[in-house]
């Protein structure tokens, strides 16, 4: 494992006074929360947001089907598509993981790429990958920088946290992970298809999706959409579905208003047993139990914060 004590000293110090407590925490930036755990967290399955993880302290392993996704101070996470994967992460009360996640905004990355220019989508040698790590360069490693002083002075924040991370951003955009940033903005090729897919799922996760009909969706056969799909997420569509209801699920077992049975029937399933069974595959744990666990084995923010 990566020694990842004093790789990026200057954010560790930066990040440490404005830190508080163990798990996700909002910031005076909106699209910045910063992130902490003085313990390790064993593998297990969550969703972030599209977004930018850039790890200060400590060490975060990913596991997206055969690929392991290796995130430290060395290197940041670039997630451009929401994707149920499984994290373990690596820290002790000695060492805590500190780490940053820029959300990644659809307006503000469509004018980045609009300004910047970009190559027709066809000419990328590779089709974009979704999610992976990529090494700091100097430009987006004093972005950072630039980025977390902003949010020790709330005049700075205020007036300039937007342009800090724009520059955050920017630089991401640079980097070995440009192609799939703008590949959510060029709508172009069948990458592009399948991110539309997904979004459409993620706004009706609660309702029955059939396959022939997201295929319809994105204009392609069923056999052809199937292939994509499961090429990009690393699971089929209807995997994919059941892994973001479990997802949601999760999140909504911290309502305390909210029985099994509600719960269940939120994200769309018609049997509580099935349900039950299938958190239990998922998580390792029922939902009854899970929830008694609370506040749960993961601390990062996913798209089930977005549940409803």
């Amino acid at each position: 494992m990566v020694d990842s004590t004093s790789t990026f000293p200057d954010l560790v110090d930066l990040l440490r006074p404005l830190i508080t407590h163990d798990g996700f925490s909002e910031t005076s930036i909106p699209q910045v929360s910063l992130i902490a755990t003085h313990r390790p967290v064993e593998r297990t399955p969550l969703m972030y947001d599209p977004s930018l993880i850039i790890v200060a302290q400590g060490q975060k392993v990913g596991y997206l089907g055969e690929r392991e996704i290796h995130y430290n101070p060395g290197h940041y996470l670039v997630q451009t598509l929401p994707l149920p994967f499984e994290c373990e992460t690596f820290a002790s009360p000695d060492a805590p993981l500190l780490a940053m996640s820029v959300h990644i905004d659809p307006a503000m990355l469509g004018e980045l790429v609009m300004a910047a220019g970009s190559p027709p989508f066809e000419t990328y040698e590779h089709e974009p990958l979704p999610m992976d790590s990529v090494a700091l360069t100097p430009g987006i490693s004093e972005a950072v920088i630039r980025l977390v002083r902003a949010l020790h002075d709330p005049v700075d924040a205020s007036v300039m946290g937007q342009a800090r991370v724009r520059d955050v951003i920017f630089e991401a955009l640079k980097g070995e992970q440009g192609p799939a940033l703008r590949a959510l903005i060029q709508n172009q090729g069948n990458y592009s298809r399948i991110v539309q897919v997904l979004s459409q799922m993620h706004a009706d996760f609660d309702h029955e999706l059939s396959v022939d009909t997201l295929a319809h969706e994105a204009n392609m056969s069923v056999s052809s959409f199937h292939h994509h799909f499961k090429r990009i997420t690393h699971a089929s569509p209807l995997q994919y579905l059941k892994r973001l209801r479990l997802l949601k699920a999760r999140l909504l077992l911290s309502h305390d208003d909210l029985n099994i049975n509600r719960i269940a029937e939120r994200i769309g399933y018609r049997s509580v047993s099935q349900f039950s069974r299938d958190y239990k595959r998922y998580f390792g744990v029922s939902p009854m139990k899970d929830r008694q666990q609370s506040p749960g084995p993961t601390i990062d923010r996913t798209t089930t914060q977005r549940a409803s």
